[in-house]
Formats: C-alpha cells, structure tokens, sequence
C-alpha cells in the first residue's frame, strides 16, 4: 500500500494514559486528533465523557482502555468499565486480558474474561484485547490471538506500553497469522516514527497505538519510497 499522511493518519489511536494526565493535555490530545484526522483519542475510561466534549462534531472516535494496565480487574469489574465507558461516549474498549491467568495457561478462564467484556458492549462498541506480549512466549500469543477471536473481540493488540517490551514487527506478523482476516490487529508500545509505523502496518497491523502520532506523520516528509 501507498501510505501519505492521510492514510497513516487513519490508522493512528492518538494515545494519551500516563496517571498524571491532566485536562489540558487531554484538550490538546483531542484538538491534534482533529487537526490531523486520527482515526480515534485513546484514553482513561474517566476521561472519555471529556473527550467526548472535545470532539463534538468530529469523526474522531473515542477508545476507552479496560481493566488496564495489568488486566487482573475481575471479569465484572471489567465489564462495567466497559459498559460505562461506552455510556459516556466510547466506541472502541481496549481491554487487557487476565496475564497470569493465560501465564497459567488457563484458557477457558481467559475466553470467559474476555467474553463477558464483548457481551456488555455488544453491538455498541469494538473491543481490543491487549495480549501483552512482553510476557510471552509464541505458544502463548498464538493462544491469545485465539482466544480473543473466539470471544467475539475485534481486534488483538500487543501491549499496552507499561509492561516489558513493546510493538514488533515479528509478534506482529505472528499475531495477524493467528487470527482471521477479519480480526484487526493493533501494534502499540515503542511506535514513535514513520518508519516503524509503516514496518508495523506492513507487518500485518491494522491499527498503530501511539502517543507519537504527530511525529509519525509529519515523519513522512522526506520518506521516498512512501
């Protein structure tokens, strides 16, 4: 594919989650969302009705995380989040799954965690489930990727940018071969400029979760090939 600034911008959850995030920077978050066409603010659930605020009138979408960043809320807790944050104006939910207990390998724990987010945004939201694969093996993110889609989720994602490691190209290749082609597959932690957004897109990702979004597509500039 041919990417300009357009088309990258399209991929881009403008990301903002550090704890200390304060309501300026959460307006400035969405006015560069605007500005440049990103495709969603990917916030706090506590921020969402904010940006929701923000972005009257824009097609900039709202992704809300869940149970993040460890994943180890219970699965009610979770789906409350969820719940909630799409009463307050979210479209997509970000959720974390339940590290340890994939760790443990207990697979129909993990596909019932995952479920019960799914069902309480069903045909409201799109969900995203973060593997955080700073934590495992190929086995194991293979088994995650399944999981997620046997859930009902949309969408698998890689990390969620505090645990160990980050986005490769190599997880996700392996990530977009053990899902569907349905399945949208969202690289996120460590994507800071158009070259690696691009590797990352090129590698199979559907979507690019960044707090660099600006520097990803201004970053295009001088990019020949693209």
């Amino acid at each position: 594919m041919e990417w300009n600034r357009s088309t990258l911008a399209r991929t881009i959850d403008h990301t903002l989650l550090k704890p200390d995030a304060r309501a300026e920077a959460i307006r400035t978050l969405c006015e560069e969302a605007v500005r440049h066409h990103f495709y969603s603010v990917c916030v706090h659930s506590g921020w969402v009705a904010y940006c929701r605020e923000q972005l009257q009138g824009s097609d900039v979408r709202i992704s809300a995380v869940c149970g993040f960043p460890h994943g180890a809320n219970g699965s009610e807790v979770k789906a409350y989040e969820a719940a909630q944050s799409v009463k307050w104006g979210a479209a997509e939910i970000d959720m974390v799954l339940p590290i340890g207990m994939l760790l443990d390998h207990r697979f129909t724990e993990v596909e019932a965690d995952i479920q019960q987010v799914v069902a309480a945004v069903e045909g409201q939201a799109v969900v995203k489930v973060i593997l955080e694969t700073g934590y495992l093996n190929s086995e194991l993110v293979r088994a995650g990727c399944r999981l997620a889609e046997q859930a009902g989720a949309g969408f698998v994602k890689t990390s969620t940018g505090f645990g160990p490691g980050g986005a490769t190209a190599e997880v996700v290749r392996l990530m977009r071969e053990s899902v569907s082609s349905s399945m949208g597959v969202k690289a996120s932690g460590g994507v800071r400029d158009a070259a690696t957004a691009i590797a990352m897109l090129e590698a199979g990702a559907t979507r690019i979760g960044t707090s660099s979004g600006i520097a990803i597509v201004s970053g295009l500039q001088g990019m020949e090939d693209y």
